[in-house]
């Protein structure tokens, strides 16, 4: 998938390395992040044995296009709104290095992983939420199309408090 600046990517072996360093840097992790746990190594077997997507989550690199260099990552992972499958979601995720920040690159990724989800998935809603500090991530998700809905207080314990996250989203209808 290709846009104008950045194309995403399956990870590959050769990013283990690279994810593994990310995963261990705080300013690469940025201060939205700070969840206290130890983060767990790239799964060489996984990264191996092909795509890191599957029916219920995914993560792909984020890289400058034309051959540049990896900036990050797009994950997302399955939520359900009910016992049927047409009550499924997705919802993503973003994780962008200190010197990619602030050029639009994430909403670019956010866009990109939206329209491919709709591509190849039936879900009718890809969501996203965000720290109600980060004013960036939010601005970031209104370019990249989604719509604001409301804040989930006290949803996510990091930095040894409760935070409030906003919670944004694209349906399919929005297109």
């Amino acid at each position: 998938m290709s846009g104008l600046r950045i194309r995403l990517r399956d990870a590959t072996l050769e990013d283990a390395d690279l994810l593994d360093a990310w995963a261990v840097d705080a300013a690469a992790q940025g201060e939205f992040n700070d969840f206290g746990v130890e983060p767990e190594r790239s799964s060489r077997e996984a990264l191996s044995n092909g795509p890191l997507r599957n029916e219920e989550n995914g993560l792909l690199v984020v890289e400058l296009d034309g051959g540049g260099a990896p900036i990050g990552t797009v994950s997302w992972h399955r939520v359900r709104y009910g016992p049927n499958p047409e009550s499924d979601a997705w919802n993503v995720g973003i994780a962008l290095i200190l010197e990619a920040r602030g050029h639009g690159y994430g909403t670019e990724a956010q866009a990109q992983l939206a329209t491919y989800l709709f591509s190849t998935t039936d879900v009718n809603r890809v969501e996203a939420s965000t720290d109600v500090e980060n004013a960036a991530e939010q601005r970031s998700l209104e370019k990249a199309g989604f719509v604001r809905e409301g804040v989930q207080r006290g949803a996510q314990f990091r930095a040894g408090r409760y935070r409030d996250l906003v919670t944004y989203s694209r349906l399919r209808t929005d297109d």
